[in-house]
C-alpha cells in the first residue's frame, strides 16, 4: 500500500494529512505558527518558524506510515505572504510579510494612477492593493540593504510560501512556484502565464529573483531536505484556496466555494479571465500541463479571525465560547460588527477602513456583541457571493464550504440564512490539504482527476430557515454599518 502526504501551510498553523489509496486519512498533524504585529497594520512571521512547523507535522505523519511507501507529496499554502532568502545558504533576509500586512500601502499609494491601475488589472486580474506581494517585495528589498547586494551577485531568491517550502524540501535545488500562486503576486501576466517585465520594473522587483513558474501538477523535485521523505517527489503545489476549490470537485463554471480561515476566499471557475466590475479578482485556479483553469475570486481579509478576536476582547476562552454566548440571544439586538481590523478586502477594497461595533443601546449585552461578530463573517461572505453572481451573470444555487469554521453549525446556519441558499459541507474538513493530495495522487496515477470517493463524500446540506423580512432587515443594517467603517 502507498500513501500520499499533503502539507497545508496556513497563516496560524501548519497541517499535514497522510492518505491511503482509498483516500482514508490515516494520520493528521498540526503545529501552530506564531504571528507578529510589530506596529499597526504590520503582520509578519518567522520563515524559520514556518519551516520548523512543517518539519514537525511531516515527522508525525510519516511515523504513522511505518515502512510503507509514500508515493508523492502535495503542498497547499497560505497565499500572498512573501519572503526573501539567500540563494546559496537558504538563510532568510527579513521576515515573511504576510498577506494581511499593510506595510506596503505607501508604495501602493505612490503608484496609484488610473492608467497604472488599469494596466495592473488588465495584466494580472488583480486590483492595486497592499494585500498582494509585488509591493511587499519592493519594501523588503529596500528595508534590508544586503538584499540589493545579493541581487547584484545573483544570490537572492524571492517567493511566496510555497516556493520557500519547495526550496527547503529539495535542499535548495529548486526555486519554483505554480501558476496559481504566481497569479496572486501581481507580477504575473495571467494571459501569457509568465512574469511581466513591465510590472516588475514598476514595482522595483528584479525578475531574476522570482521563482520559475510551473504547472500545478509538475514534478517539482525530490525531497532531500527532510530525512523521513528522502527521495519522495513533490507532485502538486497549490495555493490553499485553489486547492480547496479543486477538492470540492469543481471543474467547470457555475459552482462556488468559500474557504473559512483567518480570512476567507470565495472562488468560482470561469472559461476565460473575467474583468470584474464588482470588486473581485481574476486569477489562475491551477494549471495542469498546458491547460489553465481561470477563476474569479473575492478575498476577505478578516473572517473566522473575527470570532477569535471578538472572543479575546470579550474575555472569552475561544470562538466556541463566543458561539455559546451568541446562542443565548435570538438576534443581535440591532448591533453590527464590521471586522475591518486590517482594512476591508473584496468587494470593497478599502485599506483605510477601520473596525466598528455599532447599533448599541443600554440594552446591549455581551451576547449581542458575540452574535454580531459571527453574523459579520456570514455577511461578508454574502457580499462577495452577490458580487460573484453579478460578474458571472449566473445564479449560484449552493455554496460549498470548507475550513475550520465550517464545523460551527450555528455559523453555517447563519450563512445559509443570509445567502438564502443552501450551504454544502464535506466530510473531510481539511479540504486545502485534500486538494493538494488529490492532485498529487492523480499525478502518480493513484486515482483519477476528482480523487477517491472518501474525499468527495458530502456531510450535509444546510438550508435557509429565516423569514425574508428578517433577512432583508439584517442586510440593510449591515450596509449602514459598512458605511460607518468605510467613512462614506
Amino acid at each position: 500500500m502507498a500513501f500520499i502526504l499533503a502539507i497545508d501551510q496556513g497563516t496560524t498553523n501548519s497541517k499535514a494529512l497522510l492518505l491511503d489509496e482509498a483516500g482514508t486519512v490515516v494520520a493528521r498533524a498540526s503545529a501552530p505558527v506564531g504571528v507578529r504585529y510589530p506596529q499597526p497594520g504590520w503582520v509578519e512571521q518567522s520563515p524559520a518558524d514556518i519551516w520548523q512547523s512543517v518539519v514537525k507535522v511531516i515527522g508525525e505523519c510519516v511515523a504513522a506510515a511505518g515502512s510503507r511507501t509514500i508515493a508523492a507529496v502535495g503542498i497547499a499554502n497560505q497565499r500572498e505572504s512573501v519572503l526573501l532568502w539567500h540563494r546559496r545558504t537558504g538563510e532568510p533576509i527579513g521576515p515573511c510579510v504576510t498577506w494581511q500586512c499593510r506595510r506596503s500601502a505607501d508604495r501602493i499609494h505612490a503608484l496609484r494612477t488610473p492608467a497604472f491601475e488599469h494596466e495592473v488589472q488588465a495584466t494580472t486580474g488583480l486590483g492595486l492593493d497592499p494585500l498582494f506581494p509585488a509591493a511587499k517585495i519592493g519594501w523588503l528589498l529596500d528595508a534590508y540593504p544586503e538584499a540589493r547586494r545579493l541581487v547584484a551577485e545573483g544570490n537572492l531568491c524571492a517567493g511566496t510560501v510555497d516556493s520557500w517550502l519547495v526550496y527547503k524540501l529539495t535542499g535548495g535545488r529548486v526555486h519554483a512556484t505554480d501558476a496559481g500562486n504566481a497569479s496572486r503576486t501581481q507580477l504575473l501576466d495571467i494571459h501569457a502565464g509568465a512574469w511581466s517585465q513591465s510590472l516588475a520594473e514598476r514595482f522595483d522587483v528584479p525578475v531574476s529573483i522570482l521563482p520559475e513558474v510551473r504547472p500545478s501538477d509538475s514534478r517539482f523535485g525530490e525531497v532531500t531536505g527532510v530525512a523521513e521523505l528522502d527521495g519522495v517527489p513533490i507532485h502538486a503545489v497549490l495555493g490553499d484556496s485553489h486547492a480547496a476549490l479543486f477538492a470540492h470537485g469543481i471543474r467547470r463554471p457555475g459552482a462556488v466555494k468559500a474557504t473559512y480561515g483567518t480570512g476567507s476566499s470565495l472562488m468560482t471557475l470561469t472559461e476565460t479571465p473575467v474583468a470584474s466590475k464588482s470588486g473581485l479578482s481574476a486569477t489562475i485556479g491551477w494549471q495542469r500541463g498546458d491547460s489553465i483553469a481561470y477563476a474569479l475570486e473575492g478575498n476577505i481579509s478578516v473572517s473566522a479571525q473575527a470570532a477569535a478576536w471578538a472572543a479575546s476582547v470579550l474575555g472569552l476562552e475561544d470562538a466556541a465560547a463566543l458561539t455559546a454566548l451568541a446562542k443565548t440571544v435570538p438576534d443581535s439586538g440591532g448591533v453590527y460588527f464590521v471586522p475591518a481590523l486590517v482594512g476591508l478586502g473584496a468587494p470593497h477594497w478599502k485599506d483605510d477602513a477601520r473596525a466598528v461595533f455599532c447599533g448599541m443601546t443600554l440594552g446591549t449585552t455581551r451576547a449581542h456583541l458575540a452574535r454580531a461578530a459571527l453574523e459579520a463573517i456570514a455577511l461578508q461572505i454574502r457580499d462577495v457571493f452577490v458580487a460573484m453572481e453579478h460578474d458571472t451573470g449566473l445564479t449560484l444555487d449552493v455554496l460549498s464550504v470548507d475550513g475550520g469554521a465550517t464545523g460551527n453549525d450555528f455559523l453555517m446556519q447563519m450563512q445559509a440564512d443570509v445567502l438564502d441558499r443552501p450551504v454544502q459541507r464535506k466530510m473531510v474538513a481539511e479540504l486545502s490539504a485534500a486538494g493538494a493530495a488529490i492532485m498529487a495522487g492523480a499525478a502518480v496515477s493513484m486515482w483519477g482527476d476528482t480523487g477517491p470517493a472518501a474525499l468527495r463524500a458530502e456531510r450535509d446540506l444546510i438550508r435557509p430557515s429565516i423569514e425574508a423580512a428578517r433577512r432583508d432587515s439584517l442586510i440593510l443594517g449591515w450596509s449602514k454599518a459598512l458605511d460607518l467603517a468605510i467613512g462614506r
